[in-house]
């Protein structure tokens, strides 16, 4: 029994040496592997915080970017909207030129028209005026009216032309305007362009009556009219109608037609200056006339149209005019 005592004192003694050993030298060994470990972890900690703020920065520079280059877009499109409103006023500039240039053309044409013809118009209208007093037979006396009321019609276009050209204060007057389409449809009813066409006065005879320049008005239905005339085959219909607007104080004339209608591409340009699509036959004036008329009584016009089906011209006047205008008598031949 002492033996197996004796052997295991003497083996266990190296064992704990060795166990010592090793304990000795470990602790070290991990407290600088603990050291490292701190180490390393903070120098990736800083790596990665160093990183970051590189990638960052690196979105707030591509962030950057991003806008310059959209304000650099916005700036170019700027620049090209800029160019194309300054081609487009260029063009609106030459277009409005244009149309000087034919006012221009225009003023010269009826003032040397109103001269021209003014002196021979008075030795026709004192004539006839004369050959009235004269006469006794009732039809011919109905056959001079006629003439000299035509003579009056030439004397008011040639005034209403050189108006046109050199626009002078309206003259007002309160105006029954079923009885202004009466007369007007009476004074066309001989002329050719009506022959073969029913023309059809449907304006109410109670309609307010309004103020505006009578001659005027005379001149834009009859160029109204004539134009419809001459759009409408035999048997067609031709009507004149008015009312009074609802909540507006304004009378709304209608001049319809069952004729050819206007191309969609040519109604654009009806009252363009010289615009006819009768060439050889038309001066391109009627319309433009009709409409400088119309806006200088406060009015407005405008033009509906189908091919084939027939024409309205829609007229808008108001009831009462603003007394504004210069009041002045009118004589019957242009000076």
């Amino acid at each position: 029994m002492d033996m197996p005592a004796s052997i295991f004192s003497v083996v266990g003694a190296p064992a704990n040496s060795l166990d010592f050993s090793m304990a000795r030298y470990a602790l070290p060994i991990t407290f600088v592997a603990l050291v490292v470990m701190i180490i390393v972890w903070r120098l990736q900690r800083l790596e990665w915080k160093r990183v970051c703020e590189a990638l960052k920065q690196a979105t707030e520079l591509r962030q950057r970017l991003e806008v310059e280059r959209n304000q650099a877009q916005e700036e170019v499109y700027r620049r090209l909207y800029e160019d194309s409103e300054l081609d487009k006023e260029k063009f609106q500039f030459q277009a409005q030129l244009a149309e000087y240039e034919k006012y221009s053309t225009l003023a010269q044409l009826a003032l040397g028209a109103a001269h021209g013809i003014n002196n021979p118009l008075l030795g026709i209208l004192s004539h006839l005026e004369l050959e009235l007093k004269s006469a006794s037979d009732p039809d011919q006396r109905w056959e001079i009216e006629q003439c000299i009321a035509g003579t009056k019609r030439i004397s008011a276009t040639l005034r209403g032309l050189v108006n046109y050209a050199r626009p002078g204060p309206l003259v007002l007057s309160n105006l029954s305007l079923h009885r202004l389409v009466t007369d007007t449809l009476g004074f066309l009813e001989g002329q050719p362009a009506l022959r073969g066409k029913r023309a059809e006065n449907q304006v109410p005879e109670d309609l307010p009556h309004i103020l505006v320049d009578s001659n005027q008005l005379s001149q834009v239905l009859m160029n109204l009219l004539i134009n419809a005339a001459e759009a409408t085959p035999d048997g067609g219909l031709i009507t004149v109608s008015a009312k009074k607007l609802t909540f507006v104080d304004s009378i709304e004339i209608c001049v319809s037609d069952t004729g050819c209608g206007i191309p969609p591409d040519i109604l654009p340009h009806v009252f363009e200056p010289f615009f006819t699509t009768k060439p050889g036959k038309g001066t391109g004036l009627g319309l433009s006339i009709s409409a400088t008329y119309v806006r200088r009584n406060k009015g407005e016009i405008r033009i509906d149209s189908v091919l084939q089906r027939g024409t309205t011209v829609t007229i808008t006047l108001p009831i009462r005019q603003e007394e504004t205008h210069q009041v002045r008598e009118q004589s019957e031949i242009v000076v």
